[in-house]
């Protein structure tokens, strides 16, 4: 009897057996579940890296479009930034004044007119120094001083600052643009207008050297500067391009693009020919002569 129940239940035994072995075995088949994008997007522990933080400094802005800025340093003067105004209102065009603080503070009115007709107000400092020769207890006390006196005109501080002559170190922006808020504006175009060679040459060196995301240096002291705008600015909406604050310059501006690396040479005396062509942007204009008003 005992091995008759034995006998019974064998095929019960073996096909049970059967069916564990075949499950076993396709589970051993099956691949591992894929990743998924979360896990390929890094390598655990590599830190995520934090975004760029906004310049401070700018002599141009990469932007999409045709923008630039024209920038008017020095004033304002009672006679000419007054004849300026009206010309910029003609041709329904903004632009941003870097004004002297002791010229602010006999002229508020100008600046009043300037606001109202859409124009921006920079601090050029109270008496234009070489701020990268100064203290900072010095430079502390020029653009205080032109910002009260800017301030006073038209209800706010201004944003921008422009150091007379583009003088001014890394260490210095760094701290006024901490202390102050101020965004340090240069320039990728300048005239040199204030050595006066002359309306003609001055629209001509500035349509030359435009390109979109310009800031455009020149001086509203100036007679000659004066009479070469009129015929700047149409060469320049000729061409296309349309004109901006600083503030909204800035505003508009793109990450730049990433460059392409650069080919190895194949030998040391291949030409540079077989390199592959790069885009060079045009050099900056260096800053006035510490000789310039």
């Amino acid at each position: 009897m005992k091995s008759q129940h034995f006998l019974s239940h064998r095929p019960l035994a073996l096909a049970a057996s059967l069916f564990l072995l075949l499950r076993g075995s396709v589970t051993a088949q099956t691949p591992p579940a894929a990743p998924s994008p979360e896990t390929q997007k890094r390598p655990a522990g590599t830190a995520i890296p934090a975004p760029a933080p906004p310049a401070i400094s700018y002599s141009a802005v990469h932007v999409d479009g045709p923008y630039i800025a024209m920038t008017f340093d020095d004033g304002p003067s009672e006679k000419l930034t007054l004849q300026l105004l009206d010309i910029l209102a003609a041709d329904h065009i903004h632009a941003t004044f870097f004004v002297i603080g002791q010229n602010a503070e006999r002229a508020p009115e100008i600046l009043q007119r300037a606001v109202r007709e859409g124009h921006e107000i920079g601090n050029h400092s109270w008496s234009h120094p070489a701020f990268a020769k100064m203290s900072d207890a010095a430079v502390r006390r020029e653009i205080q001083k032109t910002d009260d006196a800017i301030r006073a005109a038209i209800g706010h501080s201004p944003v921008l600052l422009r150091p007379p002559y583009g003088s001014i170190t890394i260490r210095q922006k760094q701290w006024i643009h901490s202390e102050f808020g101020y965004r340090i504006i240069l320039w990728d175009v300048d005239p040199l207008d204030w050595k006066r060679p002359g309306p003609t040459i001055v629209m001509n060196r500035i349509v030359r050297q435009t390109r979109p995301g310009s800031i455009i240096l020149s001086h509203d002291i100036h007679p000659g500067t004066i009479k070469a705008m009129p015929e700047t600015f149409d060469q320049l909406q000729a061409r296309g391009f349309k004109f901006v604050t600083v503030s909204e310059l800035i505003a508009m501006g793109k990450p730049m693009p990433p460059q392409e690396p650069r080919a190895e040479s194949p030998s040391p005396v291949s030409s540079p020919a077989a390199s592959p062509a790069m885009s060079v942007p045009p050099a900056a204009s260096p800053a006035p002569s510490l000789t310039s008003p």
